[in-house]
């Protein structure tokens, strides 16, 4: 079986695509990569990509120079956890407070590892996650 190494993107699709570029871009300070009128790409970390696409915008297929993209979309509250470091949780929920983000949630997991939850502007359920979380984490 051939291996895989890592996830590379997440999507999340987003009702005000102006909106949330600025919260990840602004509020969590992700890089951006890429932008045009129905998505945009973020830097996490120099290892993986968040895609940010306007709701029904990349649901038919798209044609390319390079091949055909796949249309797809998604509805509802959807959940992504970024990777963090144990000491970097306290500045981390002290930035959420600053850019007045509510912390909905916060979990201590029986291995070692916490958890923050909040909110971005479409509801999405985000997560700061140390390690400890999983066996792989």
């Amino acid at each position: 079986m051939p291996k895989l190494n890592s996830v590379l993107e997440t999507a999340l699709y987003v009702d005000d695509l102006a909106r949330s570029r600025a919260f990840y871009r602004d509020d969590l300070e992700l890089p951006l990569l890429l932008e045009n009128q129905r998505m945009c790409a973020l830097d996490v970390g120099g290892s993986s990509v968040l895609l940010l696409f306007q709701r029904g915008a990349s649901a038919q297929d798209m044609a390319t120079p390079g091949g055909t993209i796949p249309g797809h979309d998604g509805h509802g509250p959807l959940h992504m956890a970024f990777a963090i470091s144990h000491e970097e949780l306290t500045a981390w929920e002290a930035r959420l407070r600053e850019r007045q983000i509510p912390i909905i949630s916060k979990v201590t997991w029986s291995q070692g590892g916490a958890s923050v939850y909040f909110h971005d502007p479409d509801g999405h359920v985000l997560e700061l996650a140390t390690p400890g979380l999983w066996a792989t984490y």
